[in-house]
């Protein structure tokens, strides 16, 4: 049974979720755990992976972790930021739709348009491979994903901050403080808006550029980076709310 099954934590894990989603899940019956003896919750881990493997946000990570850069689906495919502002767009009336509270999905569109609109600004001119970023989203699974395949947070800050020294670094600084390229502007203010926003639009957020991630939720902003087990060129995120 333990080659077979895995237990609530490192189920959210794999997935990238918390494991108080999984529950919800539990609950909706997307998900059926099975009881140990003890009465603790375990998983299959073939349904684990396979949730992964079709999941957007799975789609996501297998895109920017590719090594050779090609154009996601064109569902996914924003070539320009005229075409993520107008999809941004679409995110926001398709949730009002879904009778979300009104305040609640502007502030989770404004966190999509944050992290989208880096992907834009910080990379003209200066994609690696292909431009654009992909974003899709499931109403359903309440689940957002973004991901450029740029430059990635660690250059884009030593262009200011030349001493940052590594990827964990660079998303500290990058989630807590006000960056200014020409002072005495407060620019690259845009993620530490995505990080307190994540408590007050309770939403989950999952963020990774080259190897390394952080995982925010409403209980919890503190920005702890961590290695990842894939590495992927330039940004991702993903949005569970």
């Amino acid at each position: 049974m333990q080659s077979q099954y895995i237990p609530i934590g490192k189920a959210a894990k794999l997935i990238g979720v918390t494991p108080t989603t999984l529950r919800r899940w539990e609950k909706t019956g997307k998900i059926k755990p099975v009881r140990t003896p003890t009465n603790r919750r375990v998983y299959s881990k073939d349904e684990i992976l396979s949730i992964v493997n079709r999941s957007i946000s799975g789609a996501v990570m297998n895109w920017a972790a590719n090594p050779s850069g090609e154009e996601p689906d064109k569902q996914h495919y924003c070539s320009n930021s005229a075409v993520f502002q107008y999809r941004l767009t679409r995110l926001g009336e398709e949730m009002k739709r879904a009778n979300l509270p009104e305040e609640r999905i502007s502030l989770i569109v404004a966190v999509a348009g944050e992290i989208g609109n880096n992907s834009f600004d910080h990379n003209l001119g200066n994609w690696p491979d292909v431009p654009g970023v992909f974003f899709s989203y499931n109403l359903k699974e309440r689940e957002i994903a973004l991901a450029d395949r740029g430059q990635g947070i660690l250059k884009t800050l030593r262009q200011v901050r030349p001493k940052i020294k590594d990827e964990q670094r660079a998303l500290k600084v990058a989630f807590t403080e006000i960056i200014s390229g020409r002072a005495p502007e407060q620019r690259g203010n845009g993620l530490k808006f995505v990080r307190e926003s994540v408590p007050v639009a309770k939403i989950e957020l999952y963020f990774q550029t080259g190897g390394s991630f952080i995982k925010l939720n409403k209980e919890n902003i503190k920005v702890t980076a961590k290695k990842a087990k894939r590495k992927i060129q330039g940004c991702l995120a993903t949005i569970h709310y």
